[in-house]
């Protein structure tokens, strides 16, 4: 959270399971959607939080399946852990919190410190959750019991779960003077129930939403204008709210059939990233046509003395680079193969240049890539309708995800 000096102008808490990720949408559209969205308008001034009843384990599995963003702060195992940036810094203090009238030991089964979890049968849920709590209560524990997705129940400490932590975080930011602007929660079970409640935050149930969040809705915050439910399923869902609620932009780049036709008010760096990487995509699958204006446009984009550095260390000029991509278009036509770029920071190094730093990921069937990249931008001479210049490309592996042959790449 130290990234940001000030308030993050938006907050989004999401669910993963069925709200941010659509295990049902096998080319991972809704998400890639989301992520081009919040990477050209968001990442820079905003905070991305990720909250599942997953354990990190479970939670560093699904980051490898799926093109996930890397959120700013992670909340797991059903708002039993809290951790911050990449290296996943857990929070002392949330975990000190917890420890009170909590015996972990008092039943031993997949668990966590403060979370104890089981599969329950549907129709038994209820008679279940009355013995458990009943019998907790005379250990002397002060638990919390929650049912969600139909099978899973989960014991926790009082003080736990997804809203606590969400108030926890919330307090904790505006101890530090950077309370968000606007705050979106975002779910699909009845362990998000929670974060609806949590005053002064808009809420979207997506469209795929579980009955037990449903029934809660309709029992307690029916008529709440800031809880909505949506049309669109997981992030489609988010993103639609986003809209409903007026919190910012809620059109991705990756819905806007011509990126070149895009009006600007200013220069922003991020946006113009996002939008060459999906370029780039949709040449080598073929979904636009091979036409010389294009290679034209590409070369007014890229200053005559650019250089690219390939991540094998080989250099070439940016100019020799867009003729070499005239033979790429439509290579990857019919092939699972998708771009999304990760982390866009861009940071104003001139009074007309800016020095963008972001992870470039690139997955071609199952060959999954992914490099630090950074790029140096210019304004120098150039109108809003023009662009930005691309200066200098420079690419590095990130670590454990070189090819054998990385020249081929």
């Amino acid at each position: 959270m130290d990234r940001l000096t000030s308030a993050a102008r938006l907050m989004i808490v999401s669910d993963l399971d069925h709200t941010m990720v659509d295990h049902h949408d096998t080319e991972n559209l809704s998400l890639l959607r989301f992520n081009a969205l919040w990477e050209a308008n968001y990442r820079d001034n905003s905070l991305l939080v990720f909250s599942t009843g997953r354990s990190p384990t479970l939670y560093k599995e699904l980051r490898k399946e799926k093109p996930m963003l890397t959120p700013d702060i992670t909340i797991m195992s059903v708002g039993t852990e809290i951790t911050y940036g990449n290296s996943m810094v857990p929070d002392d203090g949330w975990e000190t919190f917890l420890n009170n009238k909590w015996d972990r030991k008092i039943a031993e089964s997949e668990q966590r410190p403060h979370k104890v979890s089981f599969s329950v049968q549907k129709e038994k849920a209820e008679d279940i959750m009355k013995t458990l709590s009943k019998r907790l209560e005379e250990r002397g524990l002060d638990v919390k019991i929650i049912y969600s997705g139909g099978m899973d129940l989960d014991i926790l400490p009082q003080g736990a779960g997804k809203g606590q932590a969400l108030a926890y975080l919330l307090k904790k930011l505006k101890s530090e003077g950077k309370l968000p602007h606007n705050t979106l929660a975002c779910g699909d079970s009845g362990n998000d129930a929670e974060l609806f409640s949590i005053p002064d935050v808009y809420g979207v149930m997506v469209a795929n939403a579980q009955e037990e969040l449903l029934q809660w809705h309709a029992a307690n915050a029916k008529n709440n204008p800031k809880v909505i439910h949506a049309s669109e399923r997981c992030a489609a869902g988010i993103i639609q709210a986003i809209g409903h609620f007026n919190l910012g932009p809620s059109t991705s780049p990756r819905d806007v059939m011509d990126l070149s036709d895009c009006k600007m008010d200013n220069f922003v760096p991020a946006y113009e990233v996002v939008k060459f990487y999906l370029f780039f995509e949709k040449w080598r699958r073929g979904e636009i046509e091979h036409s010389e204006d294009y290679l034209a446009n590409l070369k007014a984009v890229c200053r005559p003395s650019g250089t690219f550095v390939h991540p094998s260390g080989v250099e070439k000029s940016l100019q020799e680079c867009v003729t070499l991509f005239r033979t790429c278009h439509g290579d990857k036509q019919g092939k699972q193969y998708r771009i999304w770029v990760d982390q866009v920071l861009p940071a104003q190094v001139g009074s007309d240049s800016w020095l963008v730093s972001f992870k470039k990921w690139e997955l071609s069937g199952e060959d999954r890539r992914c490099c630090i990249t950074t790029v140096l931008l210019s304004s120098k001479g150039k109108t809003l309708a023009d662009g930005l210049t691309w200066t200098h490309v420079h690419q590095t592996w990130l670590h454990g995800s070189a090819p054998s042959d990385s020249t081929a790449w």
